[in-house]
């Protein structure tokens, strides 16, 4: 299923022009996108994002417990000029197929496991992965089409959306400032509760290119790596849960979205 390779160093610097910087009113958020699953997702959402297409947009759709979904306002010149882009919420591989795996026989999928620090589902009869539905990630919304997709995106806040995994573009995650993605202002309200005004949406200040960044006010992040023996022992002592705390032990399972995979900034 996958090769144990000894790895001196344990974390991986993410490329500057692989990572997102999105600056809220409030604060900032670090995005490390996965051209490796989502190519043509990531290559229009970097597209727009150089060309200014999310600054001052908001985040419209922020309901507490599942998503926060922003982009620019339905219907405008801006909106309808950006093409439709292909379903790309799976990919095939082949009996080869290496990744660090987690847990078998999931609620939703045959095995779970992490690549290149994303959590991903795996059927090996089929022969595909897919990235998962964790806290964190940005998927491209839709649609009720496949390939209706476009630049208007979300963020998961909640619990874990697996339903939506095969279903939705993931093409990234946040590896910082997940506190401030907290702090996006909730659109949806209770029945009877005073609705919420557009102009009290959280805004996007701006969405740049890492790279793009001055180097003296980027985010420079370094996330674990989960390919080594170190953190497969990790893996494998959080899910026997020997500490005494313990004193009723739970199964030996472990749900992938609640093994997050660590990151650091880098001065």
């Amino acid at each position: 299923m996958f090769s144990i390779v000894a790895q001196a160093n344990e974390w991986r610097a993410i490329d500057p022009s692989n990572a997102v910087l999105l600056t809220l009113p409030h604060g900032k958020v670090v995005i490390e996108l996965a051209p490796q699953f989502s190519p043509n997702h990531v290559k229009q959402f970097t597209e727009l994002a150089r060309s200014g297409h999310y600054n001052n947009a908001k985040f419209y759709r922020v309901i507490d417990g599942f998503v926060a979904q922003g982009g620019p306002k339905d219907g405008s010149a801006v909106d309808k000029a950006v093409p439709l882009l292909a379903f790309e919420g799976e990919f095939s591989t082949d009996k080869n197929f290496e990744f660090t795996q987690v847990q078998t026989n999931d609620m939703f999928v045959e095995q779970t496991g992490f690549k290149d620090g994303f959590a991903l589902g795996y059927d090996s009869k089929e022969q595909k992965a897919w990235m998962l539905h964790c806290p964190g990630v940005i998927a491209m919304a839709r649609q009720t089409g496949a390939d209706t997709a476009t630049s208007h995106f979300y963020i998961t806040i909640g619990q874990a959306t697996r339903y939506l995994d095969r279903l939705m573009t993931v093409f990234g995650r946040v590896v910082y400032g997940m506190d401030n993605v907290q702090t996006i202002k909730r659109t949806a309200v209770i029945d009877g509760d005073i609705a919420v005004e557009e102009n009290d949406y959280t805004s996007i200040i701006s969405m740049q290119l890492m790279s793009d960044v001055p180097v003296k006010e980027r985010i420079n992040i370094e996330v674990a790596k989960t390919d080594t023996d170190d953190y497969r022992k990790k893996l494998h002592d959080r899910r026997i849960r020997e500490n005494a705390f313990f004193f009723k032990k739970p199964p030996p399972v472990l749900d992938i979205c609640q093994t997050p995979v660590q990151s650091r900034i880098v001065k």
